[in-house]
């Protein structure tokens, strides 16, 4: 198990490498999160241990059952999944940064707990660059007024764009939803909104990590590749299945 986890995340860390020269961009500007979703413990410490600092979650439940086995390392954590509002008390003991901002009472609520908390929380706003009905995400027309909104809450930290771009076996259908995000943020400094200087693009997974970068993403988020296929069976895009 130790020797494939390393050798995948080598694997990843080369593709990584291969498309920022391909795309001329510096690798340094791209960082890798582990998406961690029915990934055990034990199988995270190994890629921790091996150098990774940064994890994503989409499930409360999951945050908090593997803690005792991974709160001893040096990582952060993100929420990259659906939150809803009567589990934010819970995620913000674990996690620096929600990368699924996508409606106005979710901003309220959390900016009531942070201000509870005396602190402040990174965010990344979700939209829905593939027009999926089975993903959540404000629509792309739609980002620009809703910074506008939730810029009155000191307490959150507008960092980027999250998307989960359209995932087919043609190249040239996932591409577009990728590319969308980046226009959408080149939108936002457009429109000059006071505070608003640098967000980065949170989009790219083991199968469109290459188009992602070539879009401008910043950060990939990288399961399947380093830990193997958890979701046999199953349909792991459509976010509003329960799991």
């Amino acid at each position: 198990m130790k020797e494939m986890i390393l050798s995948n995340l080598k694997e990843v860390h080369d593709r990584i490498e291969a498309a920022c020269k391909l795309s001329g961009r510096n690798p340094l500007e791209v960082q890798l999160l582990l998406a961690t979703k029915t990934v055990p413990a034990d199988k995270i410490r190994i890629a921790i241990e091996a150098g990774e600092t940064l994890i994503g979650e989409n499930k409360m439940q999951e945050l908090r059952d593997k803690d005792p086995g991974l709160k001893s390392l040096n990582i952060e954590r993100h929420f990259i999944g659906h939150l809803q509002t009567n589990k934010i008390k819970d995620v913000l003991k674990y996690v620096s940064c929600i990368q699924s901002l996508d409606r106005l009472n979710l901003a309220q609520e959390l900016d009531k707990q942070l201000q509870k908390e005396g602190r402040n929380l990174d965010v990344f706003i979700q939209v829905n660059t593939s027009f999926e009905e089975s993903k959540f995400g404000l629509k792309h027309d739609e980002v620009i007024s809703f910074i506008r909104e939730i810029k009155q809450y000191e307490t959150l930290k507008i960092k980027g764009l999250m998307t989960i771009g359209l995932l087919d076996v043609e190249k040239e259908k996932m591409q577009p939803s990728l590319r969308l995000l980046r226009e959408i943020r080149d939108g936002i400094y457009e429109a000059k909104i006071e505070g608003i200087s640098e967000l980065k693009l949170s989009m790219g997974m083991s199968q469109d990590l290459e188009l992602a970068i070539a879009e401008g993403s910043n950060l990939v988020r990288i399961g399947t590749s380093i830990f193997g296929n958890r979701f046999l069976g199953k349909e792991i895009w459509n976010e509003n299945i329960a799991e």
